[in-house]
C-alpha cells in the first residue's frame, strides 16, 4: 500500500510539474465551456436586415418600428430600390430585406390581403429559415394570428436569393473547402520540421549553406501542390456531382485559394518550428485550428450571434475570411470589388506568418 501511495504521489508531482499537461487538463474545459456556451447558439440575435419601404405610409412605418424594437433584428439600411437591395446582399452583412410594396396600406384598408416580401440570403439555408421564422412571429404578434389567417390582413412571401431551389450545397461547400484545406495544410506541415528534429537530420540542415527561407519553401512546396490538387477535386465534385455552378470568376477563386493555402502552410510551419515533438505539433494544429474554424468562422454558427470578444477572436482565423470570399465568388457571383478587403486581410496574415517563420527559424539556426 505504501508503494502504491508513493507511485501515486510521484505521478501527481509529474503532472503538476508539466505545465503543458496542466494547461490541457484545466484550460481546455474552460475554453470549451465558453465556446459552447456563447458561440454554439442557434438563436437569432442582432441580425442586420434592410428595409425597402415603397409604400411610405403610417402602416409601413408602424411595421418598421415594430421590427426595429425587438432584440432579434437591427435595421442596418433603409433602401430605395430593388437594385440597391441586391447590392446590399453582396456585402454579406445584410441577411434579410423586408420589401413593403406601394399598395400595402391601401390593400389593408380596403380589406384585401396585402403582400409583404421577405428576401433572405439563401447561401446559408438554416439561418435563412430561422430568420424567416422569427420575422413571421413578429408579424403575427403585430397583426394578430386571427387576422393573418383570414382573407384580409398581411401575407408574408419569402424569397431565397442565390438559392431558390433550397439546396444544401451552397451552404456547406464553401465551408468544407475552407475546413479541408486548413486541416490538411496545417496538419501536414506542422510535423515537417519536427520530424527532422526527432530523426536527427536537423543537424545536417543546421550546417548546410541553405538559407532559412529555402528550407521553409522546400518543406511547403509538396503540400502546396497536394493542396491544389485537393482544391481542384473539390470544385469538380461540387460542379458535377452537387450541381453547384461557379457564378463568379474561376481564376479569381483560384488566386485567392492559393493565398489561403500558403497562409495555412505557414501556420503549420510556425507550429513545427515552435514545438519539439510530432504529438505536440499535431495536438496544437488540431485543437488550435479545427475547433476555432468550426465554431468561430461562421461556417456552422452565425457570427452575429456571438459575443463581441468571440467575434474579434474570429477575425484572426483565416478560414473565416476565405469562407466569406468563396460564398461571394461561387454562390453570389461577385468580383474583387466586393471581396478585396477580405483578400487584403488574408494577404496580411500570410505576410506576417512568413516573417515569423523566417525569424524563428533563424533563431533556431544560431
Amino acid at each position: 500500500m505504501k508503494q502504491l501511495l508513493t507511485f501515486v504521489k510521484k505521478e501527481f508531482l509529474h503532472v503538476l510539474r508539466d505545465r503543458r499537461t496542466l494547461l490541457l487538463l484545466f484550460g481546455m474545459p474552460v475554453v470549451q465551456i465558453l465556446l459552447f456556451g456563447f458561440a454554439l447558439s442557434t438563436e437569432v440575435k442582432n441580425t442586420k436586415i434592410g428595409v425597402l419601404d415603397l409604400d411610405k405610409s403610417q402602416t409601413s412605418f408602424e411595421i418598421i418600428s415594430k421590427i426595429n424594437a425587438n432584440q432579434y433584428f437591427d435595421i442596418d439600411k433603409n433602401l430605395k430600390s430593388i437594385d440597391q437591395a441586391e447590392n446590399a446582399f453582396k456585402g454579406g452583412k445584410i441577411k434579410m430585406i423586408v420589401v413593403i410594396p406601394t399598395q400595402f396600406s391601401a390593400d389593408i384598408n380596403s380589406g384585401k390581403k396585402a403582400q409583404l416580401q421577405l428576401i433572405t440570403d439563401g447561401t446559408d439555408l438554416n439561418l435563412a429559415n430561422q430568420i424567416y421564422s422569427f420575422m413571421s412571429n413578429i408579424l403575427l404578434d403585430f397583426y394578430g394570428q386571427q387576422t393573418l389567417q383570414q382573407n384580409s390582413g398581411v401575407q408574408a412571401e419569402i424569397r431565397m436569393l442565390y438559392n431558390p431551389q433550397l439546396k444544401g450545397a451552397p451552404n456547406f461547400v464553401p465551408g468544407v473547402m475552407a475546413f479541408i484545406l486548413l486541416i490538411i495544410c496545417v496538419l501536414m506541415t506542422a510535423i515537417a520540421i519536427v520530424r527532422e528534429k526527432e530523426s536527427g537530420s536537423m543537424e545536417i540542415l543546421l550546417v548546410s549553406p541553405m538559407k532559412p527561407y529555402i528550407i521553409i519553401l522546400a518543406k511547403a512546396i509538396p503540400y502546396f501542390i497536394l493542396s491544389l490538387i485537393i482544391l481542384v477535386s473539390i470544385i469538380i465534385l461540387s460542379v458535377t456531382v452537387l450541381d453547384l455552378p461557379i457564378k463568379g470568376n474561376l481564376i479569381l477563386l483560384f488566386g485567392i485559394s492559393i493565398i489561403f493555402i500558403i497562409t495555412n502552410l505557414l501556420i503549420g510551419i510556425v507550429i513545427s518550428i515552435l514545438t519539439k515533438t510530432q504529438q505536440t505539433a499535431m495536438l496544437i494544429s488540431l485543437v488550435g485550428t479545427m475547433l476555432p474554424t468550426l465554431m468561430l468562422s461562421g461556417f456552422m454558427f452565425p457570427v452575429e450571434n456571438m459575443p463581441i470578444p468571440l467575434q474579434m477572436v474570429g477575425n484572426f482565423i483565416p478560414a473565416k475570411w476565405y469562407y466569406q470570399i468563396v460564398k461571394n465568388i461561387m454562390i453570389k457571383g461577385t468580383g474583387l470589388e466586393v471581396v478585396w478587403k477580405h483578400v487584403l486581410v488574408l494577404f496580411a496574415m500570410m505576410a506576417v506568418l512568413f516573417i515569423i517563420a523566417v525569424k524563428k527559424f533563424k533563431i533556431r539556426l544560431e
